[in-house]
């Protein structure tokens, strides 16, 4: 199949392609202000190519904020995998999710900003909910195996998503200064989330 521009792809593979291309604007510019137009151009089809799949640029930003969690959502089950303690499990996740947000600061805040859409689109996605459920697994076993007090679990993962999330735009915008908060502001926070929840 080919474009009206002449350039070949793959019918299947166009959303995928345009999701990619979209991505890999938002990690190089550290923005999203681009358009539909300049992300067509980007994976290489016509500038109609887009409006296939996303009616407009609101819908693509809403499935990048969709597949950040989902990234997330990988790198924090990879991170709590082998032969950790529950604590360590929870310490291990904490860090996992502030690393992701370093390493992909503009995905990251798009993945909490308006632009993303209404928040049942994306917060209350499956996606964004299997991820706060690595959490809330976390802290069930935690209290059954003793390890936490046991309280009511949506109070306790509201309490550890807070801290990691500031924590994270804390870390995006170099505001974890020595000056003010030690030279290992991440472990020292991590540990006090921890002894809050023993």
């Amino acid at each position: 199949m080919t474009e009206s521009n002449g350039q070949p792809y793959h019918h299947g593979d166009l959303r995928r392609a345009l999701i990619e291309a979209a991505l890999g604007m938002v990690q190089e510019d550290k923005s999203w202000q681009f358009t539909l137009r300049e992300v067509a151009r980007r994976a290489g089809v016509s500038h109609t190519a887009p409006y296939r799949h996303f009616p407009d640029k609101a819908a693509l930003l809403a499935e990048l904020a969709r597949v950040g969690f989902e990234k997330m959502g990988e790198q924090l089950a990879a991170a709590i995998e082998g032969n950790l303690s529950i604590k360590e499990q929870l310490i291990a996740a904490a860090k996992a999710y502030i690393e992701f947000g370093t390493a992909n600061p503009a995905l990251y805040t798009l993945m909490f900003s308006a632009d993303a859409g209404e928040k049942e689109e994306v917060h209350l996605h499956e996606r964004a909910m299997a991820t706060l459920n690595v959490l809330i697994t976390l802290l069930k076993r935690g209290q059954e195996q003793g390890a936490f007090k046991v309280r009511p679990i949506q109070g306790h993962a509201a309490a550890c998503w807070s801290q990691v999330h500031g924590l994270t735009m804390l870390a995006i915008n170099g505001l974890l200064l020595p000056e003010k908060v030690g030279e290992n502001p991440v472990e020292s926070a991590l540990a006090t989330l921890l002894e809050g929840l023993v």
